[in-house]
C-alpha cells in the first residue's frame, strides 16, 4: 500500500522557491542552516479541531526527493526578462547533485491538532528547507482538510458507517485519490474509488446508479436483472421514479434472492424527504421480513444535514457522502503556512527569526518549536503548550492564549506527551510509518480523548492551547524590537 506521492517530483514547487534557492547559492550561504515549521492559523469549517493528515505521503515525497537530469534541463530552459538563462550552470549542477540531509520531525497522522501548532518541523541547509515548502504545504493542507471534514461527518453520523464517494466531483483524479485516503484516516468506513481501494487497502462500496434503472423498460426489470448479475451485492437504488414503489420492488426482488439462497443488502435513498422515506422504508422492510436490510442515504450530504436528519428521527443505517466531503466544502483549503523560525551560520548559535505583522494572528513564532499535550487522569486532553526547544518547558506550565492572552496553569506531575516525533535524521528515515488502518485508529482514539465540547458541530468551545510562557515572552520581546526598528 502506497501513498499518492508518485505524482510528486522535485518540481512540485513554485518558481519562487527555486529562484530563492538560486539566490542563496549565489550569496554563498549553502552551508547555513534554518528551521521552518508548517502551521495553520484557523481550524476549518468553523470548528475547534483539525485532524493532521498527509505524513505518509510527505515521507514518500521526501525519500524520493531529487532533481533528475530532465528536471534540471527544464530549469535550464527558463529565461529572464532579458532573454538570458534564469539560472546559471553552476546552480543547476548543484541541484543535479543535491541530496536531502534535513532533520524532520512531525505530528503523526490522525492526531488532533489546533491553530498555530506546528505539524512539521524542518531543520537543515537553507536551500533544502526552502525547496520543500510548496510540496509539504500541498500535502498537509489538503489531506488535513479532508480528514477533518470526514471526522466531522462521522461524528454527526454517530456510529453509522460513512462511505466516501466524491471522486466524480473532486479536484482532479489525484485530488479524488488523496481525498479518499484522507477521508478514511478521518473515520470513513470505505470509498467508492477503486484506485484508492487498490493502492491503500480501503474497503470499496458501490452497486448501481440511476442510469442502470433508466436503461430498462421498468424499475422491476432493472432490479431483477441486477440481482441476477450480482446476487451478492444488492443495494437497490429506489428513488429513480417513486421511492415507495421502488421499496416495494426491492422487497419483491429481495424475496426472489432469498429463495435462491442470497440476501438483499438493502435500499438506497438519494432524494426526496429522506427522513420520512427512511421511516416508511424501515416499516416496510421490517413487515416484509427484511429487518436486517440496511437503509443507505446519499445525495449532497454533509455533517450538518446528517445531524439534522438524525435529530428528526431518520432510520438510516449508512451514509454515502460525496461532493461536500471530497472537496472540503464550504472551505476551499486549510490555510497552512511555512515559516522560518531561526537560522544558524556554520559553527554559530541559532538566531531567532520572526515575521512581524500588525495582525497578531499573522505574527510568527521564533525558534525551534515543539507541542506538549497535557492529559488528565482519565486520559483526556487538558491543554496544549507550544514551546521552544532551547528554552524547554517546565512540568508546571503556564500557557498563554495568543488571541485572548488568557492563561492556563498546568500543575506539576500532570501527564503529558510531546507531539512532534523524529521522522528523518540527516535525510534518512528513522520513523516506522504506520499503515493506514493504524492512522485511522489513531484518529478515532484522539477523538475519544478530546473534550466533547470542542467536537460540537454548533458553537464548539475552543480548546485550551497557546504558547508556553517563556516562548510567549521571547516572541513579545522580538515583536517589541521589530516595532522599535520601524520607528
Amino acid at each position: 500500500m502506497t501513498s499518492p506521492a508518485h505524482s510528486f517530483t522535485a518540481l512540485t514547487t513554485d518558481l519562487y522557491e527555486v529562484t530563492m534557492a538560486c539566490g542563496y547559492f549565489k550569496a554563498g550561504v549553502t552551508d547555513h542552516e534554518a528551521v521552518f515549521h508548517t502551521t495553520f492559523r484557523e481550524n476549518p469549517f468553523a470548528g475547534q479541531f483539525t485532524v493532521a493528515c498527509g505524513l505518509a505521503t510527505a515521507i514518500d515525497f521526501l525519500r524520493a526527493f531529487h532533481f533528475t537530469d530532465t528536471e534540471v534541463d527544464y530549469l535550464g530552459s527558463q529565461r529572464g526578462n532579458d532573454g538570458k538563462p534564469l539560472f546559471d550552470s553552476r546552480f543547476l549542477d548543484y541541484l543535479r547533485g543535491l541530496q536531502l540531509t534535513c532533520d524532520i520531525d512531525a505530528i503523526p497522522e490522525g492526531t488532533l491538532v489546533f491553530a498555530n501548532e506546528p505539524l512539521i518541523r524542518v531543520v537543515g541547509p537553507i536551500i533544502q528547507c526552502q525547496l520543500l515548502e510548496t510540496a509539504l504545504l500541498n500535502i498537509f493542507n489538503f489531506q488535513s482538510l479532508i480528514a477533518t471534514k470526514a471526522a466531522r461527518v462521522c461524528l454527526a453520523a454517530e456510529h453509522d458507517p460513512v462511505i466516501e464517494f466524491g471522486l466524480r466531483r473532486s479536484q482532479g483524479v489525484d485530488g479524488g485519490l488523496t481525498a479518499a485516503r484522507a477521508a478514511y484516516v478521518g473515520g470513513c468506513a470505505g470509498t467508492s474509488n477503486l484506485q484508492a481501494g487498490q493502492q491503500f487497502g480501503i474497503p470499496v462500496s458501490g452497486t448501481q446508479a440511476h442510469s442502470w434503472i433508466m436503461f430498462f423498460e421498468n424499475e422491476l426489470d432493472a432490479f431483477q436483472t441486477y440481482a441476477g448479475a450480482m446476487p451478492n451485492n444488492c443495494i437497490f437504488l429506489v428513488d429513480t421514479y417513486n421511492s415507495i414503489d421502488g421499496i416495494h420492488h426491492a422487497i419483491e426482488i429481495g424475496n426472489e434472492l432469498r429463495r435462491q439462497g442470497h440476501e438483499m443488502i438493502g435500499v438506497r435513498l438519494d432524494s426526496g424527504d429522506r427522513v420520512a422515506l427512511s421511516i416508511k422504508a424501515r416499516r416496510m422492510l421490517d413487515k416484509a421480513g427484511f429487518a436486517s436490510a440496511k437503509i443507505v442515504c446519499s445525495g449532497d450530504l454533509d455533517e450538518h444535514m446528517i445531524a439534522d436528519m438524525k435529530q428528526r428521527g431518520a432510520k438510516i443505517d449508512a451514509w454515502g457522502v460525496g461532493t461536500k466531503l471530497a472537496t472540503g466544502q464550504p472551505d476551499a483549503a486549510l490555510g497552512g503556512i511555512y515559516k522560518l523560525g531561526a537560522i544558524r551560520r556554520p559553527g554559530g548559535e541559532w538566531q531567532y527569526r520572526i515575521k512581524f505583522s500588525e495582525q497578531s494572528a499573522k505574527t510568527s513564532c521564533p525558534g525551534s518549536l515543539q507541542v506538549r499535550r497535557f492529559r488528565g487522569q482519565d486520559g483526556r486532553f487538558i491543554a496544549d503548550a507550544i514551546y521552544e526547544i532551547d528554552h524547554g518547558s517546565s512540568e508546571s506550565c503556564e500557557i498563554v492564549n495568543l488571541l485572548t492572552e488568557q492563561t492556563t496553569e498546568i500543575p506539576e506531575n500532570t501527564a503529558y506527551s510531546d507531539l512532534l516525533v523524529p521522522i528523518l535524521r540527516g535525510g534518512q528515515l528513522v520513523y516506522r510509518v504506520p499503515n493506514i488502518e493504524a492512522s485511522r485508529e489513531n484518529a478515532r482514539n484522539q477523538l475519544s480523548c478530546a473534550p466533547s465540547e470542542i467536537l460540537q458541530l454548533k458553537d464548539p468551545t475552543p480548546y485550551k492551547m497557546g504558547l508556553e510562557r517563556s516562548l510567549y515572552e521571547l516572541r513579545s520581546t522580538l515583536i517589541a524590537s521589530s516595532k522599535e526598528q520601524l520607528k
